[in-house]
């Protein structure tokens, strides 16, 4: 099956223009072309990652494509919007420092500039830590650990003065406020100021464990831990916050199939099911961070048999087309003209579920790059 995934992920590329791809189902659906977002952010990462593995120009030549569309040369960026303050728009920024590398074109760096600057206007909480958006005052959900700091790493890295002070603080934070104590689990979302319908009065905290905002984290996680310099003070804080997750998370893996559910702690619960993306998020992360050093090696095994549990049973072929099954399409909490997002167990498993769209596809992606390097 492992050369049908270089088919499947060339054949999303042949289906997809630069304002209409192939896995952002989110847009298909509301028959709008792209914009600057997250979910196409997540792929080209992929994508680009792809290049770096197998060789092959046709991945990155596509990311090439879909920058080239967005960035103008002043580094102003098509449909972004900076006023709304939305974390998940910062994402797509990490092909910038990509594409400046193979263009040479300085646009790129202009664009990396303003998103910077976006970042620097971000709303903060009491606690320092960016607002998701906008319209969820004082609220981090653990998504945006992973849409805005590994790209804001990236910036201090290739552009700044290398202080990765306010990240690190914002993670710890992460964990000092979000993570529960008795199993070890980040719940989704935290409200600083415990005013929102679907934060616990005393806690602020969300109701559930969702797996996906718990695989975002993981892969902000081992993502920074990457890109930081080893020596780094305070690196020491997300590796050990690695490892006490992915020890715990395997605790709730399926025993056969070594996926995770949807809602990560009620496995076997009527309505709850193996879901795709946050699985391959946990197998890429715990894969990675064996890489890298953080994690022993038996983790390495342990994101390979969850890799193989999707391959196996979620990577299917119909009428001629190898599609991905069993994918979250989305799921938030709030705002307050969506009560219905209110975190509890009843709401997570009620979102649609699909095949394709990117926030799955992307992780299962990046897993076959890890299993790929295993094999060098």
């Amino acid at each position: 099956m492992y050369q049908q995934i270089e088919r499947y992920l060339l054949e999303l590329i042949r289906r997809s223009t630069p304002r209409r791809t192939a896995w952002n189902l989110e847009k298909i659906r509301e028959g709008r072309d792209v914009n600057w977002n997250y979910i196409d952010g997540c792929m080209l990462t992929a994508l680009a990652a792809m290049t770096d593995i197998t060789g092959d120009s046709r991945y990155l030549d596509f990311v090439e494509r879909v920058a080239d569309s967005f960035v103008q040369e002043d580094g102003s960026i098509l449909t972004y919007q900076p006023e709304k303050h939305i974390l998940d728009d910062i994402n797509e920024g990490r092909i910038l420092f990509r594409m400046e590398e193979k263009t040479g074109n300085g646009k790129y760096r202009k664009a990396a500039d303003r998103l910077y600057a976006s970042l620097q206007n971000q709303p903060r909480t009491a606690e320092g830590s960016f607002w998701h958006k906008q319209i969820y005052p004082n609220q981090v959900w653990l998504d945006g650990t992973y849409m805005a700091l590994p790209f804001l790493a990236l910036y201090e890295k290739n552009y700044g003065q290398g202080d990765y002070s306010d990240i690190l603080k914002q993670m710890r934070t992460v964990r000092d406020r979000m993570k529960d104590p008795a199993t070890g689990l980040y719940y989704h979302g935290y409200d600083c100021s415990r005013k929102a319908f679907w934060a616990d009065p005393l806690t602020g905290l969300s109701k559930s464990f969702w797996l996906r905002a718990i695989g975002w984290f993981s892969l902000a996680l081992t993502d920074l831990l990457e890109i930081l310099p080893e020596g780094t003070e305070g690196r020491d804080e997300p590796a050990d916050m690695l490892r006490e997750l992915m020890a715990c998370m395997s605790r709730y893996a399926d025993p056969e199939t070594g996926m995770y559910w949807q809602v990560v702690d009620r496995g076997g619960q009527e309505g709850n099911y193996l879901e795709t993306s946050g699985s391959a998020m946990i197998a890429c992360a715990m894969m990675k961070g064996a890489r890298l050093g953080i994690l022993d090696a038996e983790y390495r095994e342990r994101g390979r048999k969850t890799f193989e549990g999707i391959l196996n049973h979620f990577l299917k072929i119909r009428d001629g087309m190898i599609e991905l099954e069993n994918i979250c399409l989305v799921a938030g909490l709030g705002p307050e003209n969506k009560p219905r997002r209110d975190g509890t167990y009843a709401y997570y498993i009620s979102e649609p579920v699909v095949s394709n769209d990117a926030k799955g596809a992307a992780p299962f992606v990046l897993c076959y790059t890890e299993i790929r390097r295993l094999s060098e």
